[in-house]
C-alpha cells in the first residue's frame, strides 16, 4: 500500500484486491479496513495516508485476502446493542443468532428474575442477548472451549456497562444436565453446532478459519439437537421453553427430535432472509 494515497485510492485498491481473492462484501471490507488502519471514515476523510497508516493497511488487507474473517481482524463485533470482544478460537456472532435471541427473550416476557441457561456459549452473544432484552434475568452461560471461554467470560463482564451479564461455567453440554436441579429453568437456549460432516468439507473459507469443535454436530448434524431433546427437558419447570438455533434445512428433523421426546408448543421462526433459523417449544405445562 503506497503513503500518500488519497482515502478514495485506497479504498479502490483494497476493495479489488480482495473483490480477486473472493471476498464477499469487497466494498463494505475496504471500508472497515481503512477506518481500521487510519482511524477515520474513508467516507468523511480527504487526508492522504501516512506511512504508518500505509503500512497498517496493507497487513490488515494481505489478512483478509487470505480469507481471515474481518470479525477476527477486527476484535470486536456487534451483535443486538452491544459488542463482543471475537477472535481465533470462537464462533463469529452473526445477524441471524439475532432472532434467536429475539424469540428466546418473548418466551420469558413478563416473568420476574427468570433462570436462563445458554448452552454452547460461544460469546456469550444469546446468553448476554437475553439480559439485554430482561435485565431481572438470572442467565448462566455454558462452554466447552477453553479458546472459546476466554472470550465467554470477557465478554460477561465487558459486554453490558455496569453489570455482569451472566454466570460463565465451562463444561459439556453432554454432562452438563446432569448437575441441574428437576424445574429449575425457566428458559434454555442454544446455538449449538450443527453443521454435517460432508457440509464441514466444503466450507466457505472464512468459516473453515472458526473453530470446528463449534460448527460440526455428526454425520447428520444432529447430535446436539439429539442430546438437548432428551435430556434438558426436566431442568426446566412446566411449562418452560427452549429456543435453538438450526440450519436452514433442519425444522423438519428438529421438530421431530423434540416431539418424539415429549416437547409441547413447538413452533419454527425465520431470519431475515427468510430461512428456517429458530425452533422454539415448552415443557408440558402439566406433567404427563
Amino acid at each position: 500500500m503506497t503513503p500518500g494515497l488519497s482515502p478514495r485510492q485506497a479504498l479502490a485498491e483494497v476493495e479489488g484486491r480482495l473483490s480477486a481473492a473472493g471476498c464477499p462484501d469487497a466494498d463494505f471490507d475496504a471500508r472497515e479496513l481503512y477506518e481500521m488502519a487510519a482511524g477515520e471514515d474513508p467516507r468523511l476523510s480527504g487526508n492522504p495516508l501516512t506511512a504508518a497508516q500505509a503500512e497498517r493497511l496493507e497487513a490488515l488487507c494481505a489478512r483478509r485476502e487470505a480469507r481471515e474473517p474481518l470479525q477476527y481482524l477486527r476484535g470486536r463485533w456487534p451483535f443486538l446493542g452491544f459488542e463482543l470482544a471475537v477472535g481465533p478460537g470462537v464462533l463469529c456472532p452473526r445477524p441471524d443468532t439475532e432472532v434467536v435471541a429475539q424469540a428466546a427473550a418473548e418466551l420469558i416476557a413478563g416473568l420476574e428474575a427468570p433462570r436462563v441457561l445458554d448452552l454452547c456459549a460461544g460469546t456469550g452473544c444469546l446468553g448476554i442477548g437475553i439480559k439485554f432484552f430482561c435485565p431481572s434475568a438470572q442467565v448462566t452461560c455454558l462452554e466447552k472451549s477453553p479458546e472459546a471461554f476466554a472470550y465467554l467470560a470477557r465478554n460477561v463482564r465487558e459486554a453490558l456497562p455496569g453489570q455482569e451479564a451472566a454466570e460463565p461455567v465451562q463444561g459439556d453440554l453432554f454432562d452438563y444436565w446432569r448437575t441441574l436441579a428437576p424445574g429449575s429453568l425457566d428458559l434454555i437456549l442454544s446455538n449449538p453446532p450443527y453443521l454435517t460432516t460432508a457440509e464441514m468439507t466444503a466450507l466457505q473459507p472464512e468459516t473453515a478459519r472458526e473453530p470446528a469443535l463449534a460448527l460440526e454436530a455428526g454425520e447428520d448434524g444432529l447430535d446436539f439437537y439429539r442430546a438437548i431433546a432428551a435430556d434438558y427437558q426436566q431442568a426446566l419447570r412446566p411449562g418452560g421453553a427452549l429456543a435453538l438455533e438450526i440450519g436452514w434445512t433442519q425444522a423438519a428433523a428438529v421438530t421431530e427430535l423434540l416431539r418424539q421426546a415429549g416437547w409441547r408448543e413447538i413452533q419454527c421462526i425465520r431470519d431475515y432472509g427468510g430461512n428456517d433459523r429458530c425452533i422454539t417449544a415448552r415443557r408440558p405445562r402439566e406433567i404427563e
